[in-house]
């Protein structure tokens, strides 16, 4: 019976003169979120709201489960739309939809009024008494609830009267495109898509760059990584995946280094080929996945060792998180089953067995020197054979 779909956003709606960017943004989005559903859609920006309106068959919860990917939506409303003509009118349509919605009418309501339309004859309080009245005379076993009821029926008098009483949450959070874009660590854990979920529910376009150490890693790792990104793209539009050889890398600092700060090093060598291919890609910043003390490599101390090889921000959404909490986001967005298949990454691979909690980045720095100018033609070498996948 929907043919429409009213859109409800939150922190747009303060955006003041910029308002019309943010709602155009959202826009673009959910054209994008419904191009592979099945049907033809309008979306339409009407007086501080967005519709969505089917102009054909479609499949309704292809197109809500669509809808509640896009960020920058606080709920999504299946919504009659009706013309304005006259009240007698207007009470038929709300006794159609009760009606059609709520079969079994043991239930309670109330209604909820809103004359946004200030010429309409009747304020939302009479509105309110004069629709429920109506209500209770079409079907006399639903009762009034004003507290508590089971169906809170909204009737909004614009242009078109909107009718509807159900309301989808939506993924909340700014249209991706409105903040930017950053580059994001990707490794095929649990931590790392979480992170890039949370940045791009922020509006920021997400690129990724994942670190891949043939044959110490199989290719079953790399297709879990790929999975990983793409689930992540459901939310944040396609993502420009880089796949980095880094088993020759890898193999020089495992050679050359103390093997207590093999973790370090190696980790400040991805930052460095993450920042490149970030700077390439116009990226305002990293992202990475990393919750203080959780592992040897996240202490205080080894952040900083690790940023130290950055000009560009860093950014660590998960920094205060517990790994429970991580687990309860991944799980939401559907990342986690894909994130515990038992295939493992170049970090997990390479790791001491006795690695340094608190590195000093100058006993760092003295013992990278011990890798000469051969670990700058590995670097370029790694660069230069990347691979770019497009993950949406």
């Amino acid at each position: 019976m929907y043919k429409s779909f009213l859109i409800k956003y939150g922190e747009i709606a303060i955006k003041g003169k910029n308002r019309y960017l943010f709602e155009e943004a959202l826009v673009s989005r959910i054209k994008y979120a419904l191009r592979e559903a099945e049907g033809e859609f309008r979306v339409r920006r009407l007086q501080g709201r967005i519709y969505v309106d089917a102009l054909g068959e479609y499949d309704y919860d292809e197109v809500m489960d669509a809808l509640s990917h896009v960020f920058g939506i606080v709920g999504i409303c299946p919504v009659v739309l009706t013309e304005d003509k006259g009240f007698e009118a207007l009470s038929q349509d709300v006794i159609d939809y009760m009606d059609r919605v709520y079969p079994d009418k043991n239930i309670t309501f109330k209604v909820n009024a809103r004359r946004a339309r200030k010429n309409y004859p009747m304020n939302s309080m009479e509105l309110n008494a004069a629709l429920g009245e109506k209500i209770l005379e079409a079907f006399p076993e639903i009762k009034v609830d004003v507290h508590q009821p089971d169906v809170l029926l909204c009737v909004e008098i614009r242009e078109e009267i909107n009718i509807y009483s159900l309301e989808v949450k939506g993924a909340g959070g700014m249209p991706v495109g409105t903040n930017g874009r950053a580059m994001l660590l990707l490794s095929g854990g649990i931590d790392s898509p979480v992170a890039g979920y949370m940045i791009a529910k922020r509006g920021v376009e997400v690129d990724a760059v994942y670190f891949h150490a043939p044959p110490y890693t199989s290719e079953r790792a790399k297709q879990k990584v790929v999975d990983l990104a793409k689930i992540v793209a459901k939310y944040s539009g396609p993502i420009r995946l880089h796949v980095v050889n880094f088993t020759d890398i890898q193999l020089y600092i495992y050679e050359k280094c103390p093997h207590e700060e093999l973790t370090i090093i190696m980790r400040r060598y991805m930052m460095k080929i993450a920042e490149y291919f970030a700077r390439k890609n116009h990226c305002l910043g990293l992202i990475t996945g990393e919750s203080i003390g959780q592992v040897a490599s996240q202490t205080m101390q080894s952040l900083a060792a690790t940023n130290a090889v950055c000009t560009l921000p860093v950014y660590r959404p998960l920094i205060g998180f517990d790994k429970n909490e991580i687990i309860e986001i991944s799980e939401k967005i559907g990342a986690y089953d894909t994130s515990i298949l038992p295939f493992e990454d170049c970090c997990t691979i390479f790791v001491a067995k006795h690695p340094v909690t608190k590195p000093n980045i100058q006993v760092i720095e003295k013992s990278e020197l011990k890798l000469s100018e051969k670990i700058e033609e590995l670097v370029k070498t790694a660069i230069e054979t990347t691979e770019v996948i497009t993950a949406e």
